[in-house]
């Protein structure tokens, strides 16, 4: 199994409501609907955010990293701070038809900066409007009061449904639009995400739907991602070692030296031995044998300073491969974020139980 992150190359918001404003390196992206003044006469407005990712990385990552045919393509943006939500709130993702510029301006600058994409402009303010003669299969918002806010293809698409008891954090797959990039069959200029159509720009002061998320400018350690997952497991096993045959058994990671460079590859070796093992006359020690864990077996990754899951157990992109010396997994370290301390969790299920083992498997990735 292999995960590979990537991180945005721009991102910025844009405002309805401050049509000429850009915030290009802001710490906060939105997707956000609000309305203002009296109750009989609401100002309604909206927020979308832009994203993209170089095209470069991504054709990288898809001819040369990825092995086999079978892959997918998550956006992860991680909520600073979610309110309002209706018992439905869907947030769609589209792929841009329009270049944009990110610009160098924060939410509410004093005077506003106007150097890069906003409502009404695509880059620097007089410029290049986002353009309302459409290219096939593309649309944009319209109507004097929401003329501009990007320009989008309507498909490929993808979503994601809010509910009070989902995650906060925006996931979803976003493989049909990579895809295109891809083989060019349409520009990667990015993502629009935004509510749908008939939240925003709501005329009540009642429904108020604020969906902000950590951009690539955040001081904290979530900035947006593109995630690849895809399976690379393999299964080779050597008549010299055979898979445990007990519940009570030692798990050691191998192969890690503790600290590793940002963009290192490593090959993380999971041994395996019974804890008790049985009584036998021979000459050799009983603990240089070494065992293969169960198939069923994966592997998961926590910050831990904070104890979030940066890479969780999956049973088709982390399950445990196998070679001739024992289980084993890869981990591509691009992805995590640098001077943070991480820890290595391993999942095994051995005759319809499930065991964790998390026993002092700990490394830093570094600046480097």
């Amino acid at each position: 199994m292999a995960v590979y992150k990537i991180f945005p190359s721009q991102d910025t918001t844009l405002y309805s409501q401050y049509p000429n404003m850009n915030t290009g390196i802001d710490e906060i992206i939105e997707a956000t609907t609000t309305a203002f003044g009296a109750y009989d006469n609401p100002n309604p407005q909206a927020s979308r955010f832009l994203i993209q990712f170089d095209t470069n990385e991504i054709k990288d990552i898809i001819n040369n990293k990825i092995s086999g045919s079978s892959w997918t393509s998550y956006l992860r943006c991680y909520a600073a701070n979610v309110t309002g939500l209706s018992e439905a709130t869907t947030v769609y993702i589209y792929p841009l038809s329009q270049s944009w510029d990110n610009g160098t301006g924060k939410y509410l600058d004093q005077p506003i900066t106007t150097n890069g994409a906003s409502w009404n402009w695509a880059d620097y303010s007089g410029s290049t409007r986002w353009v309302s003669s459409f290219a096939p299969g593309s649309t944009a918002s319209y109507g004097t009061a929401t003329a501009g806010g990007g320009v989008w293809f309507i498909n490929p698409s993808a979503s994601q449904v809010y509910e009070y008891s989902n995650p906060l954090d925006l996931e979803v797959d976003v493989k049909n639009i990579v895809s295109q990039w891809h083989t060019g069959s349409i520009a990667n200029n990015g993502f629009i995400v935004k509510q749908a159509d008939n939240d925003e720009f709501v005329d009540s002061l009642d429904v108020q739907v604020e969906l902000k998320f950590f951009s690539i400018d955040t001081n904290t350690i979530y900035p947006p991602q593109l995630e690849f997952r895809w399976d690379d497991t393999v299964f080779i096993t050597s008549s010299g070692i055979s898979t445990i045959n007990t519940d009570q058994m030692t798990v050691v990671i191998g192969e890690n030296p503790g600290v590793f460079y940002s963009g290192s590859i490593n090959k993380f070796r999971v041994n395996c031995r019974p804890t008790y093992p049985p009584r036998v006359f021979q000459t050799a020690s009983l603990y240089v044998q070494n065992y293969y864990l169960p198939r069923e077996s994966y592997w998961s990754l926590k910050d831990l300073s904070t104890n979030e899951v940066i890479i969780g157990f999956d049973q088709d992109y982390t399950k445990l491969s196998t070679d001739a010396s024992g289980s084993y997994f890869k981990m591509y370290m691009n992805g995590l974020e640098p001077e943070r301390n991480y820890q290595i969790l391993i999942k095994t299920i051995f005759s319809g139980s499930t065991f964790i083992f998390n026993d002092d498997y700990y490394f830093k990735v570094v600046n480097g």
